[in-house]
């Protein structure tokens, strides 16, 4: 069976399609993705534990659709749920640290029992391990020592055998919380990327734990504050990245593995989002968060809301 299109036909045909295609590339990207913006609410600050109601509902209303957990608030794992609820927010993730950093601070790897029971009841998927356990060189704060010195030097004080340590429990806890369908993962600074030898940190925690027990949440921000090209690490490791932290940073940054970096909203800073997020969602990543390093230059609300216009009006060709 033969078709013959004349001249005028081809070109309207061509044309079409051309629309098809702008049409579709129009439509910003994660929209087109199908993935919810989700946002840390360690961005929102001390506050938030007596605000947790308003500071929610405020979220929300600028289109955010999922949160991720920084500490309990002080509060039962039933009534984040509700306050969740009536926000019309998910929570699918919290940061669970080995132990309590501060109070309010709630469940702990070290209970694994109450953490499932916990994370069942928020709905949790992902049980991430914000930062490495601090070693016994750097075991609590000096006398006089601030909680930001005191992780600084927490970080230089790790050697290689505490991170073969810390990767050694990440898939301990990840065999536990595997049966219960909830999915170990580790929240980077940029402490991990210091060379320790031939080896880094994080290398030897990509490389010692088990990846079908444990998954890592990449924060870009202080990826790129290590001097690390994000899209390198994601093509390194593919398949080993659930989620991520949308966090920019000014050029002004210095490459450096100290908990350093200059903050600003995503989409003002250096960072590639154009190529970093379709990078992300083809090395796996499903699940991504907005999160902000104080000081902030604008109130926390409108610097969240100036990220998730940017984000969520994001198109690429």
């Amino acid at each position: 069976m033969h078709f013959k299109f004349s001249r005028r036909e081809a070109i309207g045909a061509g044309l079409a399609a051309c629309v098809v295609a702008t049409k579709a590339a129009a439509v910003p990207f994660l929209r087109r993705e199908g993935i919810p913006l989700g946002v840390q609410l360690y961005a929102l600050g001390e506050d938030l534990a007596t605000s947790l109601e308003p500071n929610l509902a405020a979220l929300a209303r600028i289109g955010y659709r999922r949160v991720e957990l920084a500490g309990f608030l002080g509060r039962s794992a039933q009534q984040l749920r509700s306050a969740f609820d009536a926000a019309g927010l998910e929570c699918h993730s919290a940061h669970i640290p080995v132990q309590a950093m501060f109070p309010g601070q709630g469940d702990t790897l070290s209970d694994v029992a109450k953490l499932i029971d916990d994370a069942h009841i928020l709905g949790l998927r992902h049980v991430a391990l914000p930062m490495f356990p601090f070693p016994a060189a750097a075991r609590a704060p000096a006398p006089g020592e601030d909680m930001l010195a005191f992780i600084v030097r927490a970080g230089a004080s790790m050697t290689a055998d505490n991170w073969r340590s810390t990767a050694d429990l990440l898939n301990e806890r990840g065999a536990a919380l595997a049966v219960a369908g909830l999915r170990m993962t580790y929240h980077n600074h940029n402490f991990e990327f210091a060379p320790l030898g031939s080896t880094t940190g994080y290398q030897i925690l990509m490389e010692r734990t088990d990846p079908t027990l444990v998954g890592f949440e990449m924060d870009a921000g202080w990826v790129a504050a290590a001097g690390i090209d994000p899209i390198a690490l994601l093509v390194r490791y593919p398949g080993r990245f659930r989620q991520m932290h949308v966090k920019d940073i000014r050029a002004t940054t210095k490459p450096n593995f100290a908990f350093r970096q200059d903050p600003i909203e995503v989409g003002q800073g250096m960072m590639d989002w154009k190529n970093i997020l379709p990078a992300a969602v083809a090395a796996g990543v499903r699940e991504f968060y907005v999160e902000q390093e104080p000081p902030f230059t604008s109130p926390r609300l409108v610097s969240l809301e100036k990220s998730f216009r940017y984000l969520d009006g994001l198109e690429l060709l």
